[in-house]
């Protein structure tokens, strides 16, 4: 059936119901939202537009991360004819201002922590909205009539500092995109039912269009379930790509990259990276089923449906590209531009060529000039630019687009990328930096006389290069100061790590008199020789400074070698954005020792081998293993609290309407404590509950050391298995690989199992409640589940007197009623509120 706008794709009933449309995370849980649900939200939000008198063609600004609540603010603006105003999660926050002032939005919607400066719009705060069940509407949404020409969302492209200019783009532009891709599934998806759901996990930010199209418009085509995530540290997204049972990964080439270095450091730390790469070598003209089986190890860790990897927003390195392919995995890239709505070519799956980004999509026009730019022309092509209110034409006046991009064509129709006309730097994650925003900053120095900016290439992909003139010329030792207080007023993907004092007194120029850019670069690359211009000039603290900057409410050290004032919470945010900025796995046993920022640039500069091995097993929580938990509870725990001191429980009314599955928090005494826990909650619990437990212990357990007697590595042995079989403990480490323990957590959760925490993380050594760690704080609020507070008491005399039996009553267990989280509060707040509840517990049922 034809379409005329966007919205024919998207109603509530065009999928079967119970199919999954996107999964996302939230803190430590899986949200997955279902077609129903997700059309339900989004024309919840079109109704919280109309009731604050936004109407067809105002503009509304969304500033979040990406999420279900992300695709389903995008659509209620559909839905209802407003117009989205997508805003890059790493933008500035003045930029993000003046987006807003010259499109004249009439809402904001941010996520958590944004903010706009100064007099802002009205703005709704994106989780709170979709978390909230107050005045959800439940009728469909009116939509206006809406058309083709209509527009749907206008992209800013423009850097910090030069003037915001957005692209225009309509329900005509984006269908042009979507109808081929959807009339050629049709021929395979006859196929498709073998590996259905086909789930796309879209690493790219959902303010780019090329991440809509692959997170938004094509799942919905095929009936696909897409996948966010919300870090691109490797290790995580391969665990993901793996737990998720994703098909299609969709991303740019920096973070290929990265998953490549992953797999070589894995190989490395058990010493099989030699015969990898003889494998490597001998799979170079075998068959794909060769070469699917000889790497079978590597498919076995993304998981055997896992086949193929989208590539876009910058060039892809060929040694990259042949890395992927050799393993057996289908490589397709594409090309395209904002302007273009994200595609302009694109490999065919089945039919791909080594180093090509594809042939023109259909219905689209391309050709070279003369000087070899690609121009295109199509209705994919934005028609207009959305600038200080003025609209301005994208179109030269034969209806051609100049991309500014250089390409060349094979006798087959494959386009090949060569190389960009435009001044703009594209880094290898697809962000643009443009060059005049770089230099407004480097002439606020005062040792500045004149400077340009210019890309260098290394690898395919380029990075910026500060050329300056200096007012002393002889003082070039003044550079590495300048450039790096420059770069302390940039956003991180916009920072220089090269430069070059030019030495003469002024640039080539044209006779125009404006730089001569061509001959700056001749000259800078044959200065620095294609390489790095060194630690010293990357400026490195300067971006370590800036997370620091946020992490510690601007709590600086004075200089690298001092040492940083961090609480615990805050080391573990720093920990993960750290790795998620330069994408490595770091050892939180080698970060917990990193106390300055020097240590630190050395941590991120030489990265692990190998990361430390915790063992998460899922059998424990297995059927059998229920029962065989159930049954010992009754046939030898109970009898055995009967003959030890039967001890006596208050509190368990406060359970009495708990249902969904809780996270229970007690002070520790002895190694019975989680025996009694079990004994006092109710049933519906009990059976359900997972033990948190001391993970090196539990590792040493599982793994004796080598110089243990054989019957010592036995009993050890025996101990962890029956550890988690009777007990159904799992690690929480308190060296490395809490973050994984706490995504374990949230998946017992999510999967209805309630969980045991001890938060002072050792026994009591005077019956006094210690400090609990800051860890929980953290855990409760990523966990989003009801607290459960409980306290044990008299266990502690017991245990000074060396006594083995109670007497009926003496030992007492306190449960308090279930306490709601605000995710939005300090965990710091939270770990001591967590505290105050479990100390003062009464005995009268913990009210």
């Amino acid at each position: 059936m034809p379409r005329d706008s966007l919205l024919e794709y998207f109603r509530g009933d065009s999928r079967p119901s119970g199919e999954i449309a996107i999964v996302w995370r939230s803190g430590y849980r899986t949200v997955r939202w279902p077609y129903e649900k997700l059309f339900r939200a989004a024309t919840r939000f079109a109704w919280e537009l109309s009731a604050r008198g936004i109407r067809k063609g105002d503009r509304v600004l969304l500033w979040a991360e990406n999420s279900g609540w992300w695709v389903a603010a995008f659509l209620g603006c559909m839905f209802s004819g407003v117009v989205c105003v997508p805003m890059d999660l790493a933008a500035d926050k003045g930029f993000a201002e003046r987006v807003a002032g010259l499109a004249s939005i009439r809402l904001a919607v941010l996520g958590k922590g944004l903010a706009l400066p100064g007099s802002a719009p009205q703005t709704l705060q994106i989780e709170h909205f979709f978390e909230s069940k107050k005045n959800a509407q439940q009728e469909m949404f009116p939509s206006p009539s809406i058309t083709g020409t209509d527009p749907v969302q206008i992209v800013f492209t423009s850097g910090t500092t030069a003037e915001p200019r957005g692209v225009v783009l309509t329900h005509s532009n984006i269908l042009a995109n979507i109808r081929p891709i959807e009339q050629e599934f049709e021929r395979y998806r006859r196929y498709e039912r073998f590996i259905h759901p086909l789930k796309i996990l879209d690493l790219l930010p959902l303010s780019h269009v090329f991440g809509q199209l692959l997170g938004i418009f094509i799942p919905q085509v095929l009936g696909a379930t897409v996948v966010f995530l919300e870090t691109l540290n490797p290790s995580e997204v391969v665990r993901a790509v793996k737990n998720q049972r994703v098909s299609v990964i969709v991303t740019v080439p920096r973070l290929l990259e990265s998953l490549q270095d992953q797999i070589k450091r894995d190989l490395t730390a058990r010493g099989r990276l030699e015969k990898f790469q003889r494998d490597f070598r001998a799979a170079q003209r075998e068959h794909f089923l060769r070469r699917w089986w000889r790497f079978r190890g590597i498919r076995r860790r993304f998981g055997w449906k896992f086949l193929a990897i989208v590539c876009g927003g910058a060039t892809l390195p060929a040694t990259v590209e042949e890395f992927w392919k050799r393993l057996g995995y289908a490589v397709i890239q594409g090309y395209g531009l904002t302007e273009t709505t994200a595609l302009v070519s694109l490999n065919h799956p089945f039919r791909l060529g080594s180093g090509s980004i594809g042939k023109a999509m259909p219905g689209l026009e391309m050709k070279l000039s003369v000087d070899g730019e690609i121009l295109v022309r199509g209705p994919n092509i934005a028609q207009s630019y959305w600038q200080r209110g003025d609209v301005l034409s994208v179109l030269d006046p034969d209806g051609w687009f100049h991309t500014g991009d250089i390409g060349e064509r094979d006798e087959a129709g494959n386009l090949y990328f060569k190389g960009r006309r435009k001044n703009v730097i594209v880094t290898p994650e697809g962000l643009n930096i443009f060059p005049q925003d770089l230099e407004v900053e480097l002439r606020k120095e005062p040792s500045v006389r004149d400077c340009v900016v210019i890309a260098l290439e290394r690898d395919g992909n380029a990075q910026p290069c500060a050329v300056l003139i200096l007012k002393d010329a002889a003082n070039t030792s003044e550079a590495a100061a300048t450039v790096q207080r420059a770069n302390e007023r940039l956003a991180p993907f916009q920072r220089m790590q090269h430069w070059f004092v030019w030495p003469d007194a002024d640039f080539p120029r044209t006779p125009t008199q404006k730089p001569a850019l061509g001959r700056i670069r001749e000259a800078a690359e044959a200065a620095l020789g294609g390489r790095r211009s060194g630690s010293s000039q990357a400026a490195p603290s300067g971006s370590i400074g800036e997370l620091l900057k946020g992490i510690s409410r601007g709590r600086l050290p004075s200089n690298e070698s001092a040492s940083l004032q961090l609480g615990s919470i805050e080391r573990v945010e720093l920990l993960s954005t750290l790795e998620d900025r330069y994408q490595v796995d770091l050892s939180e046993t080698e970060f917990a020792s990193a106390n300055t920022i020097e240590a630190l640039e050395k941590l991120i500069a030489q990265p692990p081998r190998g990361a430390v091995t915790v063992h998460y097993p899922r059998w424990p929580q297995s059927w059998p293993a229920r029962l065989l938990r159930a049954a010992v509870f009754a046939v030898l725990v109970r009898p055995a609290l009967l003959i030890l001191g039967w001890p006596r429980v208050s509190g368990r009314e406060n359970l009495r309407n708990v249902k969904a599955p809780t996270l229970v928090i007690s002070n520790h005494v002895t190694y019975f404590d989680p025996v009694l826990i079990l004994h006092a909650l109710p049933a519906r619990l009990r059976h359900r509950l997972a033990v948190a437990m001391d993970g090196e212990r539990l590792e040493s357990m599982r793994n004796p050391s080598p110089d243990l007697e054989f019957f010592s590595g036995l009993l050890n042995r025996t101990q962890y298995f029956l550890a988690l079989a009777l007990f159904n403990v799992f690690p929480l480490p308190r060296q490395a690989g809490f973050r994984k323990s706490f995504a374990f957590a949230g998946d017992l959760i999510d999967r209805g199992w309630s969980v045991l925490i001890f938060p002072e993380g050792e026994l009591t050594r005077d019956g006094r409640i210690a400090p609990f760690r800051a860890g929980v704080g953290l855990l409760a609020a990523g966990l989003g589940a009801p607290v459960v507070p409980a306290r044990l008491d008299g266990l502690f005399a017991l245990k000074q007197a060396g006594k083995r039996r109670a007497a009926p009553g003496q030992i007492k267990i306190t449960l308090g009623a279930p306490i709601s989280i605000d995710a939005g509060r300090p965990a710091e707040e939270i770990t001591r509120d967590l505290q105050q509840h479990v100390a003062g517990l009464a005995e009268n049922g913990g009210k």
